[in-house]
């Protein structure tokens, strides 16, 4: 049997020696200024969402997809994609949106002066402030829901950049933080199940902006869509994750939202440039 590797001892001051390796490892730095020139397309509503069908972006096209779904025609937009491995996001026009290199953003062009939105839960909020949807307005109803959207916010980190890098996209599996991250993954899990015994959506018995922001990493989760790991953390011991799961994947507007700026998959099951209801003839939306 082999002996366990030597401790690392981090220097006194850390040092940036070049790419740590892993799937992502060539678009990650310690700098966040632009890495060259490119202005971004507009198109011809005041809405321009610039994302990618990652959990994050998916949220922000479900939402807006639901919106026009409930007959909000001021919701149109038009969708383009940021190929964040090839590093688009760090582009001086996507920069000039979001300072912080990440998608989605959202440019509302309604008003007199543009307006940038960036950080999908900001999105999100935004959005159903704006059009009045998804979002309770009683105290009680608009602050539970807030709970759970910054729930999101707050645990998605320990699920993606934490169990899902060191899982799925770092240079080699490492015991120690795959255990650590699993087993936060898994209390998240155990929270959201207990909740949703208690209740038909996460906010209570309304569909809210905090469902749309849950469901793409959570439900995907559930539906071992995410990192290969559905068998590994026993996902199927979610029920009440799965019934909400299953209720949320089967709406209109998600089958519709998830499709948006997706650039693999079979071509029925993407469409990387969004522009009106037109563009999803020939998809699958089932």
């Amino acid at each position: 049997m082999s002996a366990d590797p030597p401790e690392w001892q981090p220097p006194r001051v850390w040092t940036w020696e070049g790419e740590l390796g892993g799937v992502f490892g060539r678009i990650n730095r310690p700098e966040a200024g632009p890495t060259h020139e490119r202005e971004l397309p507009v198109g011809r509503h005041p809405l321009q969402l610039y994302s990618l069908a990652t959990p994050n972006g998916i949220k922000v096209a479900v939402m807006l997809e639901e919106l026009l779904e409930l007959g909000v025609r001021e919701a149109e937009y038009d969708a383009w994609p940021i190929d964040i491995a090839a590093g688009e996001q760090f582009s001086t026009g996507f920069l000039a949106v979001n300072p912080n290199g990440k998608i989605p953003a959202l440019v509302d062009r309604s008003g007199p002066r543009p307006i940038r939105v960036f950080e999908s839960g900001s999105i999100l909020l935004y959005l159903a402030e704006k059009f009045g949807a998804f979002l309770p307005r009683d105290v009680a109803g608009r602050t539970e829901t807030l709970n759970w959207l910054f729930w999101q916010v707050g645990a998605a980190p320990y699920l993606g950049g934490g169990f899902g890098h060191f899982y799925a996209y770092a240079p080699r599996r490492w015991k120690y933080p795959i255990d650590r991250y699993a087993m936060e993954v898994k209390r998240q899990l155990d929270v959201l199940d207990r909740r949703l015994a208690e209740c038909e959506y996460v906010a209570g018995d309304e569909y809210t902006i905090a469902d749309m922001a849950i469901a793409p990493w959570y439900g995907a989760l559930q539906a071992g869509e995410l990192y290969g790991a559905g068998e590994f953390l026993e996902v199927h011991r979610y029920r009440h994750v799965e019934r909400w799961r299953k209720a949320i994947f089967a709406r209109p507007a998600y089958r519709r939202g998830r499709l948006v700026n997706r650039l693999s998959g079979p071509p029925e099951e993407r469409l990387p440039e969004r522009h009106d209801a037109r563009d999803f003839a020939g998809k699958r939306l089932d």
